[in-house]
């Protein structure tokens, strides 16, 4: 029996030496990706990058650093200054009150000088109208008391008595001036009340 002239004639090994054998397609590699093995300009642009986001960041810290330096100065300075307002908050009071002193002791100069002028009475009148004044200029004023309707917020009543002149309530006599600084009381007049007329 003769072969066919497209018959396979085997090999050595038993297997066709015309066969066709199946293999699969080899992919190459394309030009950018040949050189994006080749070439390290993408790695060394994520090591820049990488560089350039941590000064950034350490940038940053430091400007918060900053801030914070800045804050905590600005805070001490306020809390310097408002400490140093509150210090001295009188001082304008102190000032005006010592030239009231200042005449008080002219009167006790011109009193030892003189005993039987009339030096001291008036420097002493002098100097109270000049510390009422005082007051009032700072604003602290004078509870105004005798008759006026009692008023448990700025009179403190010492006793109730009856009056022929005062109706009931109102204040008939004031034995120590009260004072209030703008709206605060920083002391009542202590008052006698009436209860109005014992006819009554």
């Amino acid at each position: 029996m003769t072969n066919e002239p497209n018959d396979p004639q085997p090999s050595n090994d038993g297997t066709p030496r015309n066969a066709d054998v199946q293999e699969s397609p080899v992919e190459l590699p394309t030009a950018d990706e040949i050189d994006a093995i080749v070439d390290d300009g993408p790695a060394v642009d994520k090591i820049d990058e990488t560089t350039e986001l941590k000064q950034k960041l350490a940038d940053a810290e430091k400007q918060v650093l900053l801030a914070h330096a800045e804050l905590d100065n600005f805070r001490r300075r306020n809390l310097r200054e408002s400490q140093e307002k509150i210090k001295y908050a009188s001082s304008g009071l102190m000032t005006d009150i010592l030239e009231a002193v200042d005449n008080l002791g002219r009167a006790i100069e011109s009193y030892e000088n003189d005993q039987n002028g009339t030096g001291l009475a008036d420097g002493v009148k002098l100097v109270t109208q000049q510390i009422t004044a005082t007051l009032e200029k700072h604003g602290c004023k004078k509870i105004v008391a005798t008759g006026e309707s009692f008023d448990p917020n700025l009179h403190q009543a010492l006793q109730m008595q009856p009056s022929e002149e005062f109706e009931a309530n109102i204040v008939m006599q004031d034995l120590r001036a009260g004072f209030q600084l703008h709206q605060r009381v920083l002391r009542p007049s202590q008052v006698f009340v009436s209860t109005g007329s014992e006819k009554n």
